[in-house]
């Protein structure tokens, strides 16, 4: 097993991806932390990821729902002050690259809205801007299953 000793997994979940990095960006400052992964799961639900030593983590996670909240939706924020053992391999894990993960919800129960939202979202579209904008839902589920494999 892993000996955490001092280490906290702090977490700070957003609606959409500026305030996500702008979460990201002031947690790093804040403190002392390294940022874990970032993980993407539902409609432009992102949570953000981050370990290091109790005092910083906490400070962190602070620092970054104030500076979501300033720009976006901040849906939750934690701290996991020493976490048990088992815990260390996430924590642990050999990773030089945050890691992000996509977990497509159930598109055809989206409004609209929501899916022209989570198509602003993903990048590499074949249509930007006024096209969402413009686009039927048939349509923009359609581009959405063709981008993310569903």
């Amino acid at each position: 097993m892993v000996d955490l000793g001092e280490r906290s997994l702090g977490m700070v979940e957003t609606r959409g991806l500026v305030a996500a990095v702008e979460a990201a960006d002031a947690m790093l400052k804040a403190s002392e932390v390294r940022l874990l992964s970032t993980e993407r799961t539902e409609a432009a639900l992102i949570t953000i990821h981050v370990v290091g030593e109790v005092a910083a983590v906490r400070a962190a996670v602070d620092a970054g729902r104030a500076a979501a909240e300033r720009v976006g939706e901040v849906l939750s924020a934690h701290v996991i002050p020493r976490p048990g053992d088992e815990l260390g391999v996430l924590i642990d894990r050999p990773a030089r690259e945050p890691t992000v993960t996509y977990a497509l919800p159930d598109i055809e129960v989206l409004t609209v809205r929501e899916l022209r939202n989570l198509a602003r979202e993903i990048p590499g579209l074949p249509i930007q801007g006024r096209e969402i904008a413009r686009a039927r839902k048939e349509e923009l589920i359609e581009i959405l299953r063709d981008r993310l494999g569903e």
